[in-house]
């Protein structure tokens, strides 16, 4: 398997976890706010991942890549998540999810202005016809832009620009350290936030009843969705151009609405087998480069 599939599937294996955990963090958040979710998340990658790092003996790093290793990831998973958080519960799901599939467009940007990435007229193809096949996917008719809901559109702007700028400064030093130790070491950079976070909200509201299930939810959110799901998508900007490992992303909402309609009852219409289409013709297009 050459580099550039081993990336594609590696990026799309993740972004297709994250539109799984769509359907299991509905039910988990109802019990538990959504800070406090994150630092379950991190700290059970952290763990999945240490485990791993032990075994395999890849736990030696230098300080200096530690410290730009753990601030990118304090930009990635306690900025970028911390604004998606609040900008959802500020503005709509439906605002979350458009705006938020901005994200490779933005990419595209930061990699050529921090990686010297070419933006070359294929690859600007590949993501005009994804986009549009994610607009197609999430029926931009259900956003709403009233000015109440302002403060939380810029908060979700906000979290696809930071996410982009991680993504892209991912590509930068997995050059020099091993994507394993790169993943473990920006979990810990999220936790200041989503501790300080989560325990304010846990004063505020508390938690709900954990049962199995919300155990068992936990589990898959903070094993599969954190620490393997972002071990990949990490994979996937170390072995692509940044550019082309973006569009990965497209695929998180065409998963979860497939998941939605089979779990939630959620509808499956026309223009959303239509928007899947383009967004695989965008990443073959992107991948032919």
């Amino acid at each position: 398997m050459n580099k550039t599939t081993l990336g594609i599937i590696s990026g799309l294996t993740a972004t297709s976890i994250w539109g799984a955990m769509y359907v299991v963090s509905k039910a988990v958040m109802a019990v538990i706010p959504p800070f406090s979710l994150l630092t379950s998340r991190l700290l059970l990658g952290i763990l999945t991942l240490l485990i791993i790092a032990v075994v395999q003996k890849k736990l030696s790093i230098k300080k200096k890549d530690f410290w730009n290793i753990f601030w990118v990831g304090f930009i990635g998973y306690g900025i970028s998540l911390g604004f998606q958080f609040v900008g959802t519960n500020l503005s709509t799901a439906a605002n979350g999810s458009l705006v938020t599939s901005a994200t490779p467009a933005f990419v595209l940007i930061f990699a050529a202005l921090i990686l010297r990435e070419k933006i070359t007229p294929k690859r600007l193809l590949a993501l005009i016809v994804a986009s549009l096949g994610v607009l197609a996917v999430i029926d931009p008719r259900s956003a709403q832009l009233d000015s109440s809901l302002f403060l939380g559109n810029m908060c979700l702007v906000a979290a696809a620009l930071t996410w982009a700028l991680y993504s892209v400064l991912i590509r930068k030093i997995t050059r020099d350290v091993d994507v394993l130790v790169i993943s473990l070491i920006a979990f810990l950079g999220g936790l200041p936030t989503s501790i300080t976070a989560s325990a304010i909200e846990i004063s505020a509201q508390g938690l709900g009843q954990i049962t199995p299930g919300m155990v068992a939810g936990i589990l898959f959110i903070g094993i599969i969705s954190t620490g393997l799901a972002m071990y990949l998508w990490n994979t996937a900007f170390a072995l692509l151009d940044a550019s082309l490992a973006s569009l990965t992303f497209f695929a998180q909402p065409v998963v979860g609405t497939i998941l939605g309609a089979i779990f939630l009852g959620e509808i499956i219409t026309p223009l959303f087998l239509f928007g899947g289409l383009l967004i695989g013709v965008g990443l073959v297009i992107a991948s032919r480069e």
